[in-house]
């Protein structure tokens, strides 16, 4: 098959996503297709050549400890068009079998450019666009899914610099600061002081303000992916820092992650049941992780689930499928030939 890998675009979680579209675009190679990986918001821009020859950068393979200065990006690309879409990108999609979405977080995991694809009746990887949008509203997706399974109390707010004051003196602490469509942990807090708490709310301000306000709940951090209707075995993190950031997620060792997670077999059923749930409630089709904290009553808090999880060397998703007998290469097989099957059936 011919397929495009988009990959990177301008949202805060640029660099895992072209460390995801790297490993996603060697692994098809390997398995024999033609493969182009394309950064989303720069598309052909100074590339010359058949992308479906070009080597990979080793430069998208490694995930930096920090997220990207986005406007730095932005004034790198050489048109001065509003366009979050490279030049190019198009075209390529059009010519293409499928897309592989190697994207995460906005413009990537929020439906719009399922929605384009769509539109220009190109098949594409994951969840259908109306599904990836509420997904990616953590505010909406527990309205979904509250009166179904447990989830933590909340607060949608809307942080600016007129009522942080206000906020900062009626939330009750511990309370975790979460901006309301961003992943990779990128903007969220937990705050357990008042200085914390600011630090949180003025850091969703320069992220657009709409905040999650969620209550903090104690307990051992469970991920559960769904592949194809059926969970897959649950995964550990326990950080070596108190919290499971950014700079966590993506380098090697910051983190044990234990697979499957060394919880009671009634655990594993519950926090599996809980996710497969959420993944019907919302939608969702061919693949997602949804994240947990289970508590030491063996509780299972649902928190969010994200519809393009991360595919880097340090991702779950894969390790949770590598528990049952399933490669990387498998994996992003699979997810293609039923997401292709999916778009054939409309979901």
């Amino acid at each position: 098959m011919k397929i495009v890998v988009l990959a990177g675009g301008l949202s805060p979680e640029r660099n895992v996503s072209l460390s995801s579209g790297s490993m996603v675009c060697q692994a098809l190679r390997d398995r024999g297709h033609q493969v182009a990986l394309v950064d989303l918001f720069f598309g052909m821009e100074g590339r010359e050549g058949d992308p479906y020859q070009a080597p990979i950068p080793p430069a998208y393979q490694k995930v930096s400890p920090q997220a990207p200065d986005l406007e730095q990006v932005r004034s790198s690309r050489k048109d001065s068009s509003p366009s979050m879409i490279g030049p190019g990108v198009e075209e390529l999609c059009r010519e293409a079998d499928v897309v592989y979405l190697a994207l995460h977080g906005a413009c990537g995991e929020d439906g719009r450019i399922q929605a384009m694809l769509d539109l220009l009746g190109v098949p594409y990887t994951g969840s259908g666009c109306l599904a990836s949008a509420i997904a990616m509203d953590k505010d909406l997706t527990k309205r979904m899914v509250e009166q179904q399974v447990l989830t933590p109390r909340w607060e949608t707010v809307t942080v600016t610099r007129d009522n942080l004051e206000q906020l900062l003196e009626e939330t009750q602490l511990p309370v975790v600061v979460k901006p309301i469509a961003s992943g990779s942990s990128i903007g969220v807090t937990v705050a357990h002081t008042r200085e914390e708490l600011r630090r949180g709310l003025e850091e969703s301000v320069r992220l657009g303000g709409r905040t999650v306000l969620e209550q903090y709940i104690k307990g051992r951090e469970i991920q559960v992916a769904v592949l194809n209707g059926k969970a897959l075995p649950s995964i550990e993190i326990i950080p070596q820092a108190e919290f499971y950031d950014y700079e966590n997620k993506y380098q090697p060792g910051a983190a044990l992650e234990v697979c499957p997670a060394q919880i009671p077999q009634e655990w594993e059923q519950a926090v599996g049941q809980a996710a497969l749930k959420v993944f019907e409630l919302v939608g969702l089709s061919v693949y997602a992780r949804a994240d947990f904290i289970v508590t030491p009553d063996g509780k299972p808090y649902f928190l969010e689930i994200n519809t393009l999880p991360g595919m880097t060397p340090t991702s779950l998703v894969p390790q949770e499928a590598a528990a049952v007998g399933i490669s990387y290469g498998e994996l992003c097989q699979i997810i293609v030939e039923s997401s292709l099957q999916a778009r054939k059936e409309g979901v």
